[in-house]
């Protein structure tokens, strides 16, 4: 059964770790970026089969995102949501276009800024005390990242 509408019943009683395990991030952070991405164009169309809302197609993609291997595939999401595999799919595709639209303000690591410095430095710092010693000089990637560190 589909298990999606459990998140706003845990952002609503206040069971965060439980919200934030499904999509790894707490709720005031989840409502943040989907009301920073929900303006953008590719959330919207002309069709006479409306789209998702952006919450929803925001907590499949992150969903995804924390998940690998066997717990990762597109069925499995779709069965979580309770929608289609090609629903899947699509919403993936929305939000990273979305996302994408802000990577330059949100993402940035200038090497000749201070501010910058000092925020690798403390990444760093938190990969070597919470992490593995040997990617203590990493602070883009940590362990349980669906993304390859090294092949």
């Amino acid at each position: 059964a589909p298990q999606l509408q459990l998140l706003e019943e845990w952002s609503l009683d206040g069971d965060t770790a439980r919200f934030r395990r499904k999509l790894c991030v707490v709720p005031e952070v989840f409502a943040g970026i989907a009301q920073c991405i929900s303006g953008h164009p590719v959330f919207y169309n002309a069709s006479n089969n409306p789209q998702l809302p952006v919450p929803i197609q925001l907590a499949i993609f992150l969903n995804a995102a924390d998940h690998y291997g066997n717990a990762s595939t597109t069925e499995d999401l779709a069965e979580w949501a309770g929608v289609s595999v090609g629903t899947v799919y699509n919403c993936f595709r929305h939000v990273m276009i979305a996302v994408l639209q802000h990577h330059d303000d949100a993402i940035h690591f200038d090497p000749m800024e201070a501010k910058d410095q000092e925020e690798i430095h403390r990444a760093k710092v938190w990969v070597e005390r919470k992490g593995c010693f040997d990617w203590r000089n990493g602070f883009l990637c940590m362990d349980g990242s669906p993304f390859n560190l090294f092949q």
